[in-house]
């Protein structure tokens, strides 16, 4: 085999967040709907810059010795990312220019700077600014040295020079040009303001512009020369228990303690900006030269989610109605339905209200005894807490173990671990150094003289807001091998002393990696053994290096290997002596591809697994995740038809090679095979045929 070659994980990120990006310029997308992927694009480029960027550079200030530690030289690193960026930050700027303001010109919809107003609509903007928008604005001159105002993170400014005015007083005198900035308040008022309508057209324009408009009513006494716009990304610090362990890691959080909180790591500018004016702000804020990004006029393109649509037309896609499950609404309670057999529900097609079912009837349910729940990211007004609250309040033992470690929802998961301990609910916290990322619901049920548990697991969070964006799958099960390990996965969380071996679950920390590398090992002795062998994987992620090399085996030893990845992806397909018999997909569309599914062959016998998990580091070695076998041989057929589906897609399909270029997968098929749209249909179907149901289970479409 020849010497393995991996990709670096940021560098793949990147080129994922361009597959965003391409959605923005992918004209079979209605308008609406590209402008959303420029908001998309733009959310994700900064939180990137606030996490990996931002540790990414930290690590420049750690000693050579420590850094040669690194699988990465932390400056050259910094270099082709902020290659690329700026590669893409110009498309993006083309798209927005070139693509989409026409567009939205053909829908009626102007979207005009202050320069472009007519006569009625100035009144309008100067009755906005004076009613609306003077008292949220504190101008500060920059003075070289003495002033020197602090840029809040992700914050919108006007960067302007002025010139004072001639009088009396300094007419002989060569008045020099002087320097100031303005915050654009848009954590307060809407970015984008809707101007009065005129010929059947309808006015857009920034918030930014309108206060360009005034700012000489903000200046008194100083000549507008120019203005330029402007934004500080900070560091979201860097989770570096995430990334690294053992003595680099103590070596590297040392270093990490001398840095201050929240230093810059992205410093946007309008790239029309004087040189000049540029550099005296790069002195002022002292920001480094790695830091600054080129950019247009405007920035915070993440505000595009709200961007105002005031037409009557349709924009946007075709709403696809959320389907029921019909095989479990033939039950008036959802336990009984369990009682029988499993039930995989997939979402955002099906609807998550049996989620909420199952957690709201255990609440009012007087056999009910006691609930156990995993939270990640809780949603904002949680249906999932208020069931629990109400099964604590009908005096029911809940358990709740919450990871206050979920990046940017620290807050939110604080407010409910809050709320929930004051009303007596038993709540466990975070471990130092690990997270805690399974997805699992356990439910104790008194029957007869027996208890009988029922269990939900998943791929993805207990957030009925984000189930209407995610694609994730979920498992209800009464089956005795599982509900077992699943309450041993909560006696590890009550009692970490406590150390159970799992034979059916895969649990990181304890056997998924080992139980990984065993089923891939299992393929190459099938496939030496000159049988068929075949693996398909999709995940978000494919990062660890350990799984990324036994994957490369498989590939050698003639396994046929199909990948499907959202996001990073480290392995290189398609590489002779290497990866030949690999082939990577990665699949953006109008839903987040987030489930996480794991096939092999078996010589027949196929096993399926679905659960929390990514093959990254961070996931197999510092979490604890879950990932749960399928057993119902109509579930497993089920999720090989719409495996089948994700593999065919050759509408919103990229194919991924070594050289990241991104392009859509074409195939000799005259059909066009969209997954998403497929697979809701597919849905509907089966919902539709349910009196077929043991048919459609008994004869699945695809074999692996």
């Amino acid at each position: 085999m020849r010497e393995p070659i991996y990709k670096n994980r940021d560098i793949s990120w990147l080129s994922f967040n361009y597959r965003v990006l391409q959605e923005a310029k992918d004209t079979r997308n209605p308008l609406y709907e590209r402008i959303k992927f420029l908001a998309i694009y733009s959310s994700n480029l900064d939180e990137f810059f606030r996490v990996r960027v931002a540790g990414i550079r930290s690590l420049l200030s750690i000693s050579k010795s420590t850094q040669k530690a690194l699988e990465f030289n932390p400056a050259d690193l910094v270099k082709k990312i902020s290659t690329e960026v700026n590669r893409q930050q110009k498309e993006y700027g083309l798209i927005f220019r070139d693509l989409l303001i026409p567009e939205l010109k053909q829908n009626g919809i102007c979207l005009i700077n202050e320069t472009e107003t007519s006569e009625t609509q100035k009144e309008f903007i100067s009755k906005y600014f004076n009613e609306r928008i003077i008292h949220q604005i504190q101008p500060i001159l920059l003075v070289k040295n003495k002033i020197v105002p602090f840029l809040r993170n992700r914050r919108l400014y006007l960067a302007v020079i002025l010139k004072p005015k001639q009088t009396k007083i300094n007419s002989n005198k060569n008045t020099r040009n002087r320097y100031a900035i303005v915050e654009i308040p848009s954590n307060h008022l809407p970015r984008f303001i809707e101007l009065p309508s005129e010929d059947n057209k309808n006015y857009i324009m920034f918030l930014d512009d309108i206060i360009r408009y005034h700012l000489s009513s903000i200046f008194l006494g100083y000549e507008i020369i120019d203005s330029f716009s402007i934004k500080l990304t900070r560091d979201a610090e860097l989770y570096i228990d995430d990334e690294f362990s053992g003595d680099l890691f103590e070596k590297i959080k040392k270093s990490l303690l001398k840095r201050n909180i929240g230093a810059p790591s992205r410093f946007l500018y309008d790239e029309h900006i004087p040189k000049s004016f540029l550099r005296m702000l790069k002195e002022t804020f002292k920001i480094n030269k790695d830091d600054l990004v080129p950019g247009a006029k405007y920035h915070n393109f993440s505000d595009f989610f709200s961007f105002p649509n005031p037409n009557s037309k349709n924009l946007f896609n075709e709403p696809l109605p959320t389907l029921r499950h019909a095989e479990l609404d033939k039950y008036r309670y959802i336990f009984d339905a369990i009682a029988k057999k499993d039930y995989i529900v997939h979402f955002p097609y099906q609807t998550y209200d049996y989620v909420l079912q199952f957690l709201d009837q255990a609440a009012d349910d007087p056999d009910v005894s006691a609930i156990y729940i995993t939270q990640y990211r809780v949603a904002k007004g949680s249906e999932v807490v208020s069931a629990l609250l109400k099964a604590a309040r009908r005096g029911k033992k809940v358990m709740v173990f919450i990871e206050l470690k979920a990046r940017f929802d620290e807050e939110s998961n604080i407010h409910w671990a809050e709320e929930m301990k004051s009303q007596g609910i038993n709540v466990l916290l975070s471990f130092p150094g690990l997270k805690v990322h399974s997805k699992l619901a356990l439910v104790k049920r008194r029957e007869g003289k027996t208890d009988k548990y029922y269990c939900y697991m998943a791929t993805g969070n207990f957030n009925e807001k984000t189930a209407q964006l995610y694609c994730d799958t979920g498992l209800f099960t009464s089956d005795d091998r599982l509900v077992k390990e699943v309450k041993m996965v909560f006696n590890h969380l009550r009692d970490t002393s406590v150390k159970p071996k799992f034979k059916h679950l895969l649990v990181a920390q304890f056997n998924m990696r080992k139980a990984f590398v065993k089923l891939i090992d299992n393929e190459i002795a099938f496939a030496k053994n000159g049988k068929k062998a075949r693996i398909i994987l999709k995940m978000n992620s494919l990062e660890d290096k350990k799984m990324i090399l036994k994957l490369y085996e498989a590939s050698e030893a003639g396994v046929k290997v199909d990948l499907i990845i959202r996001g990073i992806c480290c392995l290189v397909p398609g590489v002779k002596g290497l990866s030949k018999n690999i082939k990577v997909i990665s699949i953006v569309d109008r839903y987040l591809e987030h489930s996480r599914i794991f096939i092999f062959h078996n010589n027949g016998n196929t096993k399926i697994y679905a659960g929390s998990a990514d093959m990254m580091k961070r996931n197999l070695s510092r979490r604890i995740e879950v990932v749960f076998p399928i057993y119902d041989d109509g579930i497993k057929n089920e999720i090989l038809d719409i495996v089948k589906i994700q593999l065919s897609d050759n509408v919103k399909a990229r194919v991924i090679d070594r050289y990241d270029k991104n392009h859509y997968k074409k195939d000799r098929i005259i059909r066009l095979n969209q997954s998403q749209i497929d697979t809701h249909k597919y849905l509907m179907e089966r919902q539709s045929n349910a009196s077929n149901l043991l048919t459609l289970e008994t004869h699945s479409k695809f074999k692996v």
